[in-house]
């Protein structure tokens, strides 16, 4: 193919069509690599109005000063392009701008500042910084920019006041300004002329009560507070708004409520309630929102049944319920929801039996917890495992099971397995070990009565293994050792024996060791002293021996830990200061 010799012929190049002179030039996505030389011909393009380098890789250089000869340019986007360093000051001089985007690159903008550009490109429309640093408090110029439309400045650590008048500006319809957990403020009240569409403040610091007003933005279609401080009440006035399409108030520390502001809302696709305070049923008026594909009312007091009627909501993808107190059997509708690709039921007061097989219905499964209820599982033993979905999720603690359910045979994707409060009992088998090996982070099989591992390997074969708990259990022999890649390792409560192996010392990321309240003897194998993540280190009521207390201030020389050998040979308890506290790893699952 012959490249002709008019350039204004060229993908991604416009000409003007009298004088011929390239005056855009969209060159994103075209796989660019290197850097850009201020002496490059593309600074010869003096004529440009519009410039579009994004989603390319610029290796991390910076980007060229010889951007002021492109003093015409009314729109510039230089976003996810791996340009790095300080945002030159020849940037002020392309006073034209109408849009500048530098979002998604390792940025900072330090000097010039925000202050700068407010001061300096006073004919914006579109600000994009998301993911620059900017480091600094916002700017109450920016409130002379009456042609803002949208303000883009997510997690680029700003911090202090929100300045109330950004919110009053004649033209904005987007602003987001979520992940800078330091930037604080308020809501101010709303008049119907403010034509916000989408607001965004997830993860800062914004307190205070949401507005009644805020039902008069009319065009709001994207609200997320989650993770905020907000308090009092949730508007009834959210009923007002016809026109949302995504709605988080997640995390926040409202009065407790009910949703009888909810059903009008019928465009909805996104509805996070997680953690809100509600008490009451699950209203019937939530089934008017028949476009919801995500629903998260998890972490409230809900009570009541699992409505039947959500089986009008068809488009679901994600349904979070967990933690309430909702009761009664698993209704037959949920089997209906024929797109759902993850499902949480745990920690309510669920009870009944459930038919397993009926999961299958629900084909893009791969999330499925039901822990923590009062659910027994029925499974046929006649059901042909292979038609069964392949899991990434299944939670099934405390479900009433006395053996490993025959379906885990055939899942080979499992990231977290959950077999705990259980009563399976004996050996583990050895397609147990061999579960989904290359992909299982996290494993609970606590509280059973297991007695080991079958055809025990001298590690465990699951390589990309985090979490391991085998407590209380009545696990016999020797310490089975985990593979390396284990962060926490739980295995008190059980009859384990003999010395620790030295193979203990490869786990080299562990942090969280607990080996209590089993019959473990000997010496502790002096290369504990090179795991230097280990922080919380559990060897109560052992029958180790040797100088114990000289053996754990070794470790402590190497690092602050914090252990505990009370019930061993010589005797004592040993505390130092933990400089690492057991994260909430399951606190919540929130988006996938």
């Amino acid at each position: 193919m012959t490249l002709s010799s008019d350039c204004c012929t060229w993908d991604g190049v416009q000409c003007d069509e009298n004088t011929g002179r390239v005056t855009s030039l969209d060159l994103s996505s075209s796989y660019l690599y290197g850097s850009i030389n201020s002496s490059s011909s593309l600074f010869q393009l003096v004529h440009l109005h519009r410039l579009n380098l994004a989603s390319n890789d610029f290796n991390h250089s910076q980007i060229p000063a010889g951007v002021r000869r492109l003093s015409k340019l009314t729109y510039l986007n230089l976003s996810n392009s791996a340009f790095s360093g300080q945002i030159p000051s020849e940037i002020l001089q392309l006073s034209k701008l109408v849009s500048l985007d530098l979002a998604l690159n390792p940025l900072k903008l330090h000097k010039p500042n925000l202050k700068s550009i407010a001061e300096k490109l006073m004919n914006l429309q579109e600000l994009v910084l998301s993911e620059v640093d900017i480091s600094s408090t916002l700017p109450s110029t920016l409130t002379n920019l009456t042609s803002l439309e949208a303000i883009y400045l997510r997690n680029c650590g700003l911090h202090g006041e929100f300045p109330p008048g950004i919110f009053q500006l004649p033209n904005l319809k987007s602003l987001s300004v979520h992940l800078n957990s330091n930037l604080t403020g308020h809501l101010p009240e709303f008049n119907r002329s403010i034509p916000l569409e989408d607001l965004r403040l997830a993860g800062t610091g914004f307190s205070g009560m949401l507005p009644d007003s805020i039902g008069n933005l009319k065009s709001l279609h994207f609200f997320d507070v989650g993770g905020c401080n907000f308090s009092g009440p949730m508007p009834f006035s959210f009923g007002n708004l016809t026109e949302l399409t995504f709605l988080d108030l997640s995390d926040n520390n409202f009065n407790r409520g009910t949703l009888s502001w909810v059903g009008k809302q019928t465009k909805l696709t996104f509805l996070n309630l997680y953690e809100t305070n509600l008490y009451g049923d699950i209203p019937f008026s939530l089934g008017n929102l028949t476009h919801l594909k995500t629903l998260s009312l998890s972490s409230n007091e809900l009570t009541g049944p699992i409505p039947s009627w959500l089986a009008n909501l068809t488009q679901l993808t994600q349904l979070w319920l967990q933690k309430n107190k909702l009761h009664g059997p698993i209704p037959t509708s949920v089997y209906k929801l024929r797109n759902l690709q993850i499902l949480d039921l745990c920690l309510n007061r669920l009870s009944g039996t459930v038919e397993f097989g009926l999961f299958r219905e629900l084909i893009s499964l791969f999330y499925l917890q039901l822990s923590d209820n009062n659910l027994s599982l029925l499974i046929d033993p006649s059901t042909n495992i292979s038609t069964f979905q392949k899991f990434k999720v299944l939670g099934l603690a405390s479900c009433h099971l006395s053996e490993f359910p025959e379906i885990l045979r055939n899942q080979d994707q499992l990231q977290v397995l959950l077999l705990s409060r259980n009563k399976i009992h004996g050996q583990i088998p050895i397609w147990i070990s061999n579960l989904s090996k290359d992909t299982l982070v996290s494993l609970d099989m606590s509280e059973n009565f297991l007695t080991g591992f079958d055809q025990a390997p001298n590690s465990l074969p699951w390589t990309r293994l985090l979490i391991l708990y085998l407590s209380n259990n009545k696990l016999q022999g020797p310490l089975p050792i985990p593979p390396p890649s284990t962060v926490y390792y739980k295995v008190d409560s059980n009859m384990l024996s003999g010395e620790i192996t030295q193979m203990i010392c490869n786990l080299s990321f562990l942090s969280y060791l607990d080996l209590s309240y089993n019959n473990l003897s000997g010496y502790l194998p002096q290369c504990l002293g090179n795991l230097s993540n280990l922080s919380i280190l559990n060897l109560r009521h052992n029958n180790f021996h040797g100088q114990l207390r000289k053996d754990i201030r070794i470790l402590e020389r190497e690092f602050e830990v914090k252990a505990d050998i009370d019930g061993n040979g010589d005797g004592g308890c040993a505390w130092w200061k933990c400089k690492w506290e057991i994260s909430q790893w399951w606190r919540r699952w929130r988006w996938w």
